[in-house]
């Protein structure tokens, strides 16, 4: 799933590239366009987005956010949606729902394995779901208040870290390692914490999110399909050592989701797993 870091620099590229482009064509390819394509206007989605002028690109949460004219495409990704930016002429990748022709000469793609994604159009961005319950981004919440909406939350600290109306844009792949950073067991309770194991928390936060903005930018380039996750310290890095303590890294399988973390770094679970 794209996450912050990733939609981040999605975000620059197409601010770059797309913003004051005109959508010359909106193409909804079959079946799969009919699933992840939501016109929340019911006036017609290709039909309003012809001719339609992208005023900004903006990012909330997980959403990719386009501005028009008393118009807004709400993206959400979701598990396997990507956003591609190319020339007409190359080849399509598998699973291309949604083409939108620019006036650039660029085409942008949505692609999604899954069609879990959905795209949005609407009027009012109340009306797409989750967007208004969506809590503050990591890089606007001071440390004062991030502990005090912490301390809400009584669960698991990784669940509660990927809960976006706790905190906004954190999925499971950089929840394991901003929880490494950290030093916390990632199936360590919310009301086992102490305040300077919160206190930490926050600051892993911060600084896990902005170095990988960091390399993101320069391992994704243009290619705002790709998804440059090989510089991770612990997530989908099952069995090869900590780059901490030399331990292994364990994987556990919980709720459908894939947890990495360093037993030896991270303690406080009898957890078991590989």
């Amino acid at each position: 799933m794209p996450e912050l870091p990733e939609l981040e620099i999605v975000r620059e590229v197409l601010q770059r590239r797309v913003v004051g482009a005109t959508i010359d064509a909106a193409q909804i390819i079959p079946p799969g366009g009919a699933i992840v394509v939501r016109d929340l206007t019911n006036e017609g989605f290709a039909r309003l987005l012809t001719h339609a002028r992208v005023n900004a690109i903006t990012r909330r949460g997980k959403f990719l956010i386009f501005g028009f004219d008393s118009l807004y495409l709400a993206i959400n990704p979701k598990l396997t949606g990507r956003l591609q930016l190319c020339a007409p002429t190359e080849k399509r990748m598998p699973k291309t729902h949604v083409i939108f022709s620019l006036s650039s000469g660029d085409e942008l793609r949505y692609v999604d394995q899954k069609r879990m994604g959905q795209l949005y159009l609407t009027r009012d961005l109340a009306r797409v779901p989750d967007f208004s319950a969506l809590g503050p981004e990591p890089f606007a919440i001071s440390r004062e208040d991030f502990i005090a909406r912490l301390r809400a939350y009584r669960g698991e600290i990784k669940g509660i870290l990927t809960r976006g109306e706790f905190i906004a844009g954190i999925g499971n792949a950089y929840a394991d390692e901003i929880l490494w950073h950290a030093r916390l067991h990632p199936y360590r309770k919310r009301t086992q914490l102490n305040a300077e194991e919160m206190d930490r928390l926050y600051v892993a936060m911060q600084s896990t999110l902005r170095d990988a903005i960091d390399q993101v930018r320069v391992e994704m380039g243009e290619q705002i399909h790709l998804k440059p996750r090989e510089f991770l310290a612990v997530h989908m890095k099952s069995g090869e050592p900590c780059p901490r303590c030399g331990t292994a890294i364990s994987l556990v399988g919980a709720n459908q989701r894939i947890t990495n973390f360093c037993r030896h770094c991270q303690p406080g679970g009898l957890i078991r797993g590989m």
